[in-house]
């Protein structure tokens, strides 16, 4: 069986928000019901993670893993509309909450579009990507998708090398990308099991 087809998000629209397991690598779609009732609400409130998990903890910070250009994925350059593996520049981060490593993150962009539209990703340093995505009016954010990855998935093995543990189970993440004129940031966000310790 062919797999779905992936319709291009109608920018600058906002369309209603859906679960969708990532391109490419299942045909079906998930639904949200499908994860555990604690994980719905990180699933599918698109507003920013940074803010939900800082006022659920004492004290949040955050850890740049890596940044720079890396192999990625087919359907990540599919979503990008990229060819190569060198035309994309990524960051991976561990977003931490009273001291506990809750979510790794990643964010990536085409290398073209990180000089103009995206240039200030490469000076940001230890703050958040919200910092950039949520306080400018310039950026859309596409809908929600949703995946549970294990170690089939390069970005589970991302996750369990940046917190040093190689038995965490399968993942729930989220993914969506932020335009802003016209250049495609996409962000992936894999919630490891600390997350269960805040509210939901």
């Amino acid at each position: 069986m062919a797999p779905p087809v992936r319709r291009p998000f109608p920018f600058p629209f906002r369309v209603p928000m859906t679960l969708a397991h990532f391109p490419g690598r299942d045909p079906f779609r998930m639904a949200a019901w499908q994860a555990p009732r604690g994980m719905r609400g990180w699933l599918t409130d698109d507003s920013s993670l940074t803010a939900r998990i800082r006022a659920r903890c004492g004290a949040f910070s955050l850890r740049v893993v890596r940044q720079g250009k890396g192999v990625v994925l087919p359907d990540e350059m599919a979503a990008l509309g990229v060819h190569r593996h060198g035309d994309l520049w990524q960051r991976e981060v561990l977003l931490i909450a009273d001291g506990e490593p809750v979510v790794f993150a990643r964010s990536l962009v085409a290398a073209t579009g990180v000089p103009a539209a995206w240039h200030l990703l490469r000076r940001l340093g230890g703050r958040p990507l919200a910092a950039v995505l949520f306080d400018d009016p310039r950026v859309v954010r596409s809908p929600l998708e949703a995946a549970c990855l294990d170690t089939r998935d390069s970005r589970w093995h991302h996750a369990a090398h940046a917190t040093g543990c190689a038995t965490l189970p399968p993942l729930w993440a989220r993914r969506s990308a932020f335009h802003r004129s016209g250049a495609p940031l996409l962000v992936t966000e894999i919630f490891l099991p600390a997350i269960r310790s805040l509210a939901p």
